[in-house]
């Protein structure tokens, strides 16, 4: 059965704190990045490695556009993409879209950039959550998924099961690390660094169920605007992670911005193997059973 993006858009949201534990807790909080209007001027970036203490990647030219930190990883909480594309008419630019005129291709084509800022998802099903042997990972009270550096043992196990490759270990510390949605600001009242610190309002933040609602009036507009491409990406909670905490308006498909198309919490099959594992276990035993009443016989 297929779904407008306004019913899916409807649908409530599932409840990660309350499943967590959290009898009584604040709206579920997060992110909608419209990448439509980001610059690329990567204050994000800044201000996240500012304010929660992130080393430097280094500022080695690394060949992909204006982009130095490459990726989002232990020391890049927030990364901002640009992706180069050339367009076959000048559509983009008259939507003001940012774009440069390309003097080595045909006369009517542009290169136009989408930029990007890209963030750790806070899964509804996060499968680090699930993987995790010493609850250093934690879901909040705001539904958010937190690393406590303190308890982290360096295991590594919640790397591979991250389905967006977002979540990762240090060099050097050996300790894994990812964004925290500025939980600390969070329980302040205050807005993490890197929303606030963005000009242009590309990273919006607030409560989930809200910020829905306005991403799908913003896709309404572009899409009349003749911006076919328009498109949510991380809001469904029919998805293969119930939805995410941080979800985006994109102009082109996820594969595009370096997203999976089709995420999926890697741990969906945990509980059908333990149970399976359980009936195996029991009739090891039972055999075992029987063949020593038998000998004794």
């Amino acid at each position: 059965m297929s779904f407008t993006l306004d019913q899916r858009l409807a649908a409530p949201l599932p409840d990660p704190a309350g499943e967590a534990g959290y009898a009584e807790h604040p709206p579920r909080m997060g992110f909608f990045t419209d990448t439509s209007v980001c610059i690329g001027c990567k204050a994000c970036e800044v201000a996240c490695k500012e304010w929660n203490l992130v080393p430097d990647d280094g500022l080695d030219l690394t060949g992909m556009s204006y982009d130095n930190s490459v990726g989002l990883g232990a020391s890049t909480w927030r990364h901002v993409a640009f992706v180069e594309q050339t367009t076959p008419d000048r559509h983009a630019v008259d939507l003001g879209m940012p774009s440069v005129p390309q003097g080595a291709v045909e006369a009517d084509r542009e290169v136009r950039w989408l930029m990007a800022s890209d963030v750790c998802k806070h899964c509804t099903h996060a499968a680090c959550l699930d993987v995790c042997p010493t609850g250093s990972l934690f879901r909040t009270e705001f539904g958010t998924v937190v690393v406590q550096e303190d308890i982290c043992n360096g295991c590594g196990y919640c790397v591979p099961a991250c389905p967006y490759g977002v979540i990762d270990i240090r060099p050097g510390d050996g300790r894994a690390w990812k964004c925290t949605l500025c939980y600390d600001r969070l329980g302040a009242g205050q807005e993490p660094a890197c929303a606030k610190a963005c000009p242009t309002d590309s990273i919006q933040f607030g409560e989930l169920d809200e910020l829905r609602e306005r991403a799908a009036r913003r896709v309404d507009a572009l899409q009349a605007a003749g911006v076919e491409k328009a498109r949510l990406y991380g809001h469904d909670p029919a998805d293969g992670v119930g939805g995410d905490g941080a979800f985006f308006l994109l102009l082109d498909e996820p594969e595009v911005y370096g997203l999976p198309p089709d995420p999926v919490v890697t741990t969906r099959d945990l509980p059908a193997m333990w149970k399976r594992a359980a009936v195996a276990a029991a009739g090891v035993v039972a055999a075992v059973a029987a063949a020593f009443l038998g000998a004794a016989r």
